[in-house]
């Protein structure tokens, strides 16, 4: 991505990623993005639509919304034009449940290496309390021509 755009336009072009794919569906919103800190964050409206059985927030939901920020934050403070970036393993300890609602997820590297990423996506509700703690790996591989 370009070093140069602004928080808007990065904005923006996480948006546009969004249309016609499970983001989308889960009316995942991209909010703010701290290009000097590198994080990313985005949020998810808890509904009925999100829920388990019993009426919380699924864990399999929360892990899109943490994968989804992840993600897009590879295809932000990453080569993305000369690299191709993909997920190898996500995983999320779930510590409180949500009923209602939005659940923020923030994304932030561990280790930013050449070839692995580390990230620790951090998963809140409205008042800022810790849901679910996760950890997102990637890898970068030259793009073949």
């Amino acid at each position: 991505m370009n070093s140069t755009m602004t928080k808007e336009a990065i904005l923006q072009v996480c948006k546009k990623m969004c249309e016609h794919t499970l983001m989308e569906t889960l009316e995942i919103e991209f909010t703010d993005v701290d290009i000097e800190n590198e994080t990313l964050t985005a949020s998810m409206p808890v509904t009925p639509k999100v829920h388990q059985p019993d009426g919380v927030l699924h864990g399999g939901a929360t892990a899109a919304l943490a994968e989804s920020v992840g993600s897009a934050a590879c295809y932000i403070f990453l080569d993305a034009k000369n690299f191709m970036i993909r997920g190898i393993e996500i995983s999320a300890n779930h510590l409180k449940s949500v009923k209602a609602g939005k659940v923020h997820a923030t994304a932030s590297f561990v280790h930013k290496g050449r070839t692995t990423q580390l990230w620790e996506i951090k998963v809140v509700n409205d008042e800022g309390v810790l849901i679910s703690q996760c950890k997102l790996s990637t890898i970068t591989l030259p793009k073949r021509s």
